[in-house]
């Protein structure tokens, strides 16, 4: 049975090469589920650290986002990308744990929070990392996964569950408060 499930996947063009790794994880075995996990952790601390601001926290959360899935995982929809699924986890986690907070995060370098997957030659403007700090969870989430994450409108308004529309309304919105922001910074 899992067999013709990979099989069909396989042939399906819209193959995602995670499922393999998940449905081996679901028929027991562990090892899978921790290659996922290394493949996917600097992102995912990556996305947790720029909504947190925090490394300690954006650890922690990076390790619940973890949690969430392997015990969420059988209810993944294999139709959909995982790394899509991943990124929702993510940043609605990210976001709850800035909400239970009830504090704005300390201020951060921007590189840092995407160190993993670009490399930058010049420091980040304070400036600019003042402005994001005081921007809402939301707002810096969609900044991060559009700017830093490099995702497309499509891939962030899936990863948010709103239209295209509405993620390029939010996107143009968290621009507009980040430039009064950076405006207002000294």
């Amino acid at each position: 049975m899992v067999v013709t499930a990979i099989v069909n996947r396989v042939q399906d063009s819209t193959f995602d090469a995670d499922i393999l790794l998940i449905e081996r994880f679901l028929a027991g075995d562990q090892g899978a589920f921790e290659t996922l996990y290394r493949n996917y952790y600097d992102i995912v601390y990556s996305v947790a650290k720029g909504v947190l601001g925090d490394p300690e926290e954006a650890a922690d959360t990076t390790q619940e986002v973890f949690r969430l899935v392997m015990r969420n995982l059988k209810r993944f929809d294999r139709r959909a990308r995982f790394s899509t699924w991943l990124y929702r986890i993510a940043i609605n986690r990210s976001i709850q744990q800035a909400r239970s907070l009830h504090r704005r995060p300390r201020a951060m370098p921007l590189d840092a929070a995407s160190a993993v997957s670009h490399e930058t030659t010049e420091a980040a403007d304070p400036r600019i990392q003042q402005a994001l700090q005081q921007l809402a969870p939301s707002d810096r989430a969609i900044l991060i996964l559009y700017y830093w994450q490099e995702l497309s409108l499509a891939e962030i308004a899936t990863t948010m569950q709103c239209s295209a529309n509405a993620c390029k309304t939010r996107l143009f919105r968290a621009r507009e408060r980040f430039r009064e922001a950076f405006e207002r910074v000294e």
